[in-house]
């Protein structure tokens, strides 16, 4: 009963993460469309900066959700109440304290919104209500989404998943209407802002009510050996994540320094697409992560390794297939919902592109080094990922401007944790030499830039209209790239491992239609 049950709900996760993510994506980038045609550029330019600079407060909570989580797997399997009201009170007191924070260095960021923007948006509104609201709409949640971790840690993901996606569609028809009717960005973000408050109302009640005891007066507190092993695990994680984000978050400020709030919001139409799919992709690998830790705990190395080959080649073909979409329809999806004039010199998807496959192609090597618990490897050399980010946007920011910024993350990337953490995985968690996985990676890399190359040249002779230019780029994007990679992989053992995947599946899904 209780391997059932975990199907179940994983199977429930899966579900309700893509399919709501694919339904709110859609209406995300409809309603952004609206955005874009009822307010002028240096609003999303403003949305793009204010978004940034909070994400960066927020680094204050990296590595306590986590720590917090994994400690409480064991309690729920065992239904230690006890223990599990425990964890949760330090989770509360802490996230309280990292809401405290967080609002105070926002107040304290507000003189220095002058030195970043240094051409003030023409905009009718003032700007720092605007950031306040933005800061409230951060600073607020932790005071009350923290009880969401302890329904997720409890294998019931699609609660807080589908609870969040209904939240958002509606709050996003709503500012959709609103925006048609009277072009207003103040009340757009007040919307928003109710929106934010009244999910976090809801998953507190969700989760007052399906664990009651969390909120029992007599609790007793953590002891001293599970606070210590506690905050060696957040330390590890905070540092872990820590330049993910500084990498990830500077990017917009430096534009907006270089280049100006209006270039922000050019290349955050660009951007969008690649971290669309990035979240869409990232449902798949997120959903495969503890069957990866389970079958690390009791299968043999040589399994391991197999088992890492085929999930690294499903990694190089969903990632590959989505790069080369990037780079080769961006610019008529932009040209298309958005106009001409937000269109960006092909350079410019190129190495969004690039970011994108780099990023993604890590995704096998962080599943593993998650399930194998190596956080300590390797934690400081992410900190220099974030300074040579930061760094090399400068100088090559300075030079070619938003290309130059791009190509700084790309580099900062690829002489730092793009080895170092297969290198990691393979001596420590898997003994063996690293070098199989680099020359893997190269040979992945030559496949998708002769892909890359042949695409372009086919949609090279397309010229008509907007709608029939993208329409057939598409179809060209969906055959030519999966033809090729069938023609080589074929014949490998991890493309017959998937076949024999879906072979099972099917004959389920048929076993459960006669029923």
């Amino acid at each position: 009963m209780v391997t059932k049950s975990r199907i179940q709900n994983s199977i429930l996760n899966i579900v309700t993460g893509l399919g709501g993510y694919i339904i709110n994506t859609v209406l995300g980038f409809v309603c952004r469309i609206v955005f874009i045609r009822c307010l002028t550029a240096e609003y999303l330019g403003i949305s793009g900066l204010f978004t940034n600079i909070l994400t960066m407060l927020s680094l204050a909570e990296l590595g306590i959700g986590n720590a917090i989580v994994f400690a409480l797997y064991k309690p729920l399997a065992i239904k230690d109440e006890s223990k599990i009201a425990s964890l949760m009170r330090y989770y509360a007191k802490a996230y309280r304290i990292i809401g405290i924070v967080v609002a105070i260095f926002g107040l304290c960021m507000i003189p220095f919104l002058g030195v970043v923007i240094k051409d003030p948006p023409n905009i009718k509104e003032n700007l720092y209500i605007i950031y306040l609201i933005y800061l409230f709409n951060t600073s607020s949640s932790y005071f009350f989404s923290y009880k969401s971790s302890l329904i997720m840690a409890d294998q019931k993901n699609y609660i807080v998943t589908g609870l969040n996606y209904i939240i958002t569609t509606l709050q996003s028809m709503v500012q959709m209407v609103y925006l048609l009717i009277t072009r207003e960005y103040m009340g757009y973000l007040i919307i928003q802002t109710i929106g934010i408050f009244t999910y976090n109302l809801i998953i507190s009640h969700v989760a007052n009510k399906q664990y009651p005891y969390i909120r029992n007066r007599d609790i007793l507190p953590l002891d001293k050996k599970e606070r210590k092993s506690l905050t060696s695990n957040i330390k590890a994680l905070t540092i872990w994540k820590l330049s993910g984000l500084l990498v990830n978050n500077t990017d917009n400020i430096i534009i907006t320094y270089f280049s100006g709030l209006v270039t922000v919001g050019l290349s955050s139409n660009y951007t969008l697409l690649s971290t669309t799919l990035s979240s869409l992709l990232n449902q798949i690998f997120n959903g495969i992560t503890a069957s990866v830790g389970n079958y690390n705990a009791i299968e043999s190395n040589n399994k391991k390794v197999q088992l890492f080959n085929n999930i690294n080649l499903l990694n190089f073909w969903l990632f590959g297939w989505a790069t080369i979409g990037i780079i080769v329809l961006s610019e008529d999806i932009v040209k298309l919902c958005f106009g001409a004039n937000y269109v960006l010199p092909f350079n410019i998807p190129f190495i969004i592109g690039i970011n994108f496959y780099m990023v993604g192609m890590q995704d096998a090597v962080w599943t593993y080094k998650n399930t194998m618990g190596l956080f300590r490897q390797g934690r400081y050399l992410l900190i220099v990922t974030a300074a040579l980010n930061l760094i090399f946007s400068i100088l090559l920011g300075n030079k070619w401007g938003l290309f130059g910024i791009l190509l700084a993350t790309s580099i900062s990337r690829l002489v730092t944790n793009i080895w170092y953490d297969p290198y990691v995985v393979f001596k420590y968690g898997l003994n063996i030499s690293p070098k199989i996985y680099y020359k893997k990676y190269i040979y992945f890399f030559i496949i998708l830039m002769i892909t890359l190359l042949v695409n372009v040249y086919l949609c090279s002779f397309i010229q008509f209209n907007n709608i029939l230019n993208l329409v057939e780029k598409f179809i060209i994007c969906i055959i030519v790239p999966n033809l090729i990679f069938l023609t080589i992989f074929y014949k490998k053992e991890e493309f017959k491992y998937f076949l024999q995947i879906l072979n099972k599946m099917r004959f389920s899904f048929n076993k459960l239609l006669k029923r």
